[in-house]
């Protein structure tokens, strides 16, 4: 039965073991997904090339070009939504992936039901707003909904798609505290409800780059043991609409 959200999507599968990218293929075109395969991270950097697939699902552990020195090599020139596949279980890994820039990770063994809910997950996330504007929070931060970028200090910074979404729902809640499962909801979806590590991790993303002083934020405040608040700022009413894709 096609997905509304994955329909259509081309998602490109790398994982050395033939097996595994046979069966993410299958439910994948189940949901009425195209897929297109690579079996290691030099042929996945190159079909990413060619194709600027919609998502990519990459291996962590391939021989050659692992998959964290793939994901950082494919990262130098394309924004594709990336999930880990990892039977590792330590939080380090997962770190280290997501720092590098993936937007989630899925352990080995998983069920298809949770690949595809946690690729549905990844691709509402990247969707950009409609009626796109540029909103002006103060003199040193302006946030460009359209390109997905930040201008701070007159520089321009590009945002990851999670790190987008995530400043969107803080800044068009400005003046009001978010819980973590709040944000969770808006963000991840409600499958990631309870992982706030992602909320922290991302936050921390986020304010080193708009925050002028780590050490005292001024933009993104927490509420310890609650969760996050945005600045209150003049202006902040009419922010672009995300798609709900």
């Amino acid at each position: 039965m096609s997905d509304p959200i994955l329909a259509g999507r081309l998602v490109l599968v790398c994982d050395d073991e033939r097996r595994i990218v046979q069966f993410v293929r299958l439910n994948f075109e189940r949901a009425g997904a195209r897929v297109i395969e690579a079996y290691d991270g030099d042929a996945c950097l190159d079909l990413v090339r060619r194709n600027l697939p919609d998502l990519v699902v990459l291996d962590v552990n391939m021989p050659g070009l692992g998959g964290f020195e793939t994901l950082r090599q494919l990262r130098t020139f394309a924004e594709v939504p990336v999930i880990m596949l990892t039977v590792q279980a330590d939080e380090a890994d997962r770190i280290r992936g997501l720092d590098l820039g993936a937007d989630d990770y899925v352990g080995k063994p998983f069920s298809p039901a949770e690949l595809l809910s946690r690729a549905r997950a990844v691709l509402r996330r990247t969707h950009t707003p409609r009626d796109a504007r540029v909103v002006h929070i103060d003199d040193d931060l302006q946030i460009d909904f359209g390109a997905r970028e930040v201008v701070v200090r007159g520089e321009r910074l590009k945002l990851r798609p999670t790190e987008w979404r995530l400043l969107y729902h803080l800044v068009a809640n400005a003046g009001w505290v978010l819980t973590h499962e709040m944000i969770l909801r808006k963000v991840w979806g409600p499958e990631y409800v309870g992982q706030d590590n992602y909320v922290r991790l991302y936050v921390t993303y986020l304010r080193q780059k708009i925050e002028p002083d780590l050490s005292v934020p001024r933009y993104i405040l927490t509420e310890r043991g609650v969760g996050y608040r945005f600045a209150d700022f003049e202006g902040k009413g009419n922010l672009p609409e995300l798609d709900k894709a």
